[in-house]
């Protein structure tokens, strides 16, 4: 009897292989593992080492390239003068600018973003949450250009922010804002203070939700401690929750900060007609033909952002992201 209960067992523990071809397949694929993970991750590694990562490479390798001064065509020997035309003033004021208003634009964000995720985390509930979510989602659902356009009539000289204004008897001080020489222009839809607005507007959502993320896993016992331990709201927010909630801002930032920088659409629609490095990359390869150039301006944004990312990652910023 043990001989054949052993027999038995054997016979019904290993089955029969399947027939046709995708039984053969999935048997050999259950047998080997590492070819079905394999045959899953070549597509996307090819298409991220072939379109993206060789495509970064080719970019690369035009900015050290230069534009022939008489044929205006692309001279293929190696030499880094075109990178020397990057600290030209006119090139060099367009990368300041551009990193100003990426800071800025982050700085804001995250001054606005902490108070919202922080009530959403430590106080919304059930469909208040809910809400919340649909709210700082909702605007993401609709077309990126549809919004550009709703503020720039939003803040054009005949829109509804300047009627505001006019009604409450606080034109002057509109008119104040736009005579201001940094941030002014004839109306709010051509300065650089409208660009700020709707680029903190377009990116906010996009730093709220790392930043609360990282709020609702901040132990409330701990700050319910420093409280008990004598420390102040203040003391509680800078020693405690700001740590703590640090490395969901730095996510959040990157966000911000990243895709202000390469932005061109903005600046073309809402602001002045000085330019920022996504519209002078623009500008360089298309209207004026020099591919080098523009090569070497899109080079500027991927320095900085690498330096910013090995930045966050010391933070802890991928943990929240």
């Amino acid at each position: 009897m043990t001989a054949i209960f052993i027999t038995t067992n054997e016979a019904t523990s290993i089955l029969p292989g399947r027939g046709g071809l995708f039984g053969r397949l999935s048997d050999a694929f259950w047998r080997h593992p590492k070819l079905l993970l394999f045959l899953m991750l070549t597509p996307p590694l090819l298409w991220l080492g072939i379109i993206y990562i060789g495509s970064l490479l080719a970019l690369l390798l035009q900015s050290f390239f230069s534009i022939h001064d008489f044929s205006g065509l692309v001279n293929y020997e190696f030499t880094l003068s075109t990178y020397a035309q990057l600290l030209n003033p006119t090139n060099f004021d367009i990368i300041i600018r551009t990193f100003v208003m990426a800071a800025l634009v982050t700085i804001a964000s995250a001054l606005i973003a902490f108070p919202i995720a922080y009530y959403t985390a430590r106080y919304a509930q059930g469909k208040w949450k809910a809400l919340f979510y649909l709210g700082i989602m909702l605007p993401l659902w609709s077309s990126y250009l549809v919004k550009i356009y709703a503020w720039k009539l939003i803040l054009a000289k005949e829109g509804i922010l300047t009627w505001i204004f006019e009604k409450l008897h606080l034109s002057w001080l509109l008119d104040g804002i736009l005579n201001l020489p940094v941030i002014g222009g004839n109306s709010l839809s051509v300065s650089y203070l409208g660009t700020f607005i709707v680029f903190v507007y377009i990116w906010l959502p996009y730093m709220i939700l790392p930043t609360q993320a990282a709020l609702e896993r901040v132990p409330g016992n701990l700050i319910e401690a420093s409280a008990d331990l004598g420390a102040t709201p203040r003391q509680t927010f800078r020693t405690v929750l700001l740590p703590l909630a640090l490395p969901g801002i730095v996510a959040g930032s990157i966000f911000t900060f990243s895709l202000t920088l390469g932005d061109y659409i903005i600046p073309q629609i809402i602001g002045s007609s000085r330019l920022f490095i996504g519209q002078a990359v623009y500008t360089q390869q298309g209207t004026a033909g020099n591919v080098p150039l523009a090569a070497a301006f899109s080079v500027v944004p991927i320095v900085i952002m690498a330096l910013y990312l090995w930045l966050a990652k010391k933070q802890g910023a991928f943990d929240a992201l």
